[in-house]
């Protein structure tokens, strides 16, 4: 059987020794030195081995730190460059697209649901099957209206397609 040692510290006593909770300590996942009976111990070298071997798994190396830097010089530069076209009209975020365009659909469904009216109103020489085929001709223009988020993503989607080739 194992004799512990003076240097020798359980869980908590090395816990308090680095000023860290039993549990942020238990979490670690350090190799005990030795296990006595119930009792677990732990050396200064097991733990700071622990220690080096995680900060090694996630520290970046040198090239992967200049490629970091590079996918981030990159972002940066596309960044701006998104920024530019705005400043210059040139292009707008789609969110903005849209909005507009719901708000211009909805004023044109507005001024075609009347007009079969004020054709009738004008015009009340005109036949019932005349003034019919009007709403129906309006019916199909306010669903293409309706239609127009889709249509924007489909033109969209295309029109990026078209871009990246």
């Amino acid at each position: 059987m194992t004799k512990k040692q003076e240097h020798w510290l359980n869980q908590v006593q090395m816990a308090e020794s680095l000023g860290i909770t039993v549990n942020a300590f238990a979490r670690w996942k350090v190799e005990p030195v030795a296990r006595i009976g119930k009792n677990v111990y732990y050396d200064v070298r097991s733990v700071l081995d622990n220690r080096l071997s995680h900060a090694e798994g996630n520290s970046l190396t040198a090239g992967d730190m200049e490629a970091e830097r590079l996918r981030l010089t990159r972002a940066q530069a596309e960044g701006q460059e998104i920024k530019n076209e705005l400043a210059k009209g040139k292009t707008a975020p789609i969110e903005i697209i849209s909005l507009v365009l719901s708000k211009i659909a909805g004023e044109a469904t507005g001024i075609l649901d009347s007009l079969p009216l004020d054709i009738r109103r004008r015009h009340p020489e005109l036949q019932t099957a005349v003034i019919e085929s009007i709403k129906r001709q309006v019916v199909k223009s306010q669903n293409a209206i309706a239609r127009t988020g889709d249509t924007l993503e489909h033109v969209l989607e295309d029109y990026l397609e078209q871009q990246d080739a």
